[in-house]
């Protein structure tokens, strides 16, 4: 089911970013398009990181990633800081969400408050 839910969420995203097809050397991981799409927009155009953009790189790495519940994380990012929250299963999701968040190009910091564990 995450791997439905990840291809139909890139496929949405990819369309988003004008993509009409996906190629079919990302066929096997869609999101992977988005992730490229996402990088080479800001090295074309050479424009500062937006919010908008740290926000969809964000959600995306969350998505992509079988640790992380992406469509459980809610993503919001305001001057180069991005909020985390939802609901996760494990402490281990919560710490690799923030992980990931913080790999992004452009985030200054990762508030993660409103992340919560079942357990």
């Amino acid at each position: 089911m995450k791997n439905l839910q990840t291809s139909l969420t890139a496929s949405a995203l990819a369309l988003a970013f004008g993509l009409s097809a996906v190629p079919a050397w990302a066929e096997e991981s869609k999101a992977g398009v988005l992730l490229a799409a996402g990088e080479s927009t800001m090295d074309e155009t050479g424009e500062a990181v937006s919010d908008t953009w740290i926000t969809t790189k964000v959600k995306s790495a969350l998505l992509v990633d079988d640790s992380t519940p992406g469509m459980d994380i809610n993503v919001e990012t305001k001057d180069g800081v991005v909020s985390l929250s939802g609901t996760v299963a494990t402490e281990a999701e919560r710490e690799m969400a923030i992980t990931k968040a913080k790999e992004i190009k452009g985030v200054r910091e990762v508030m993660a408050d409103g992340l919560k564990t079942i357990d």
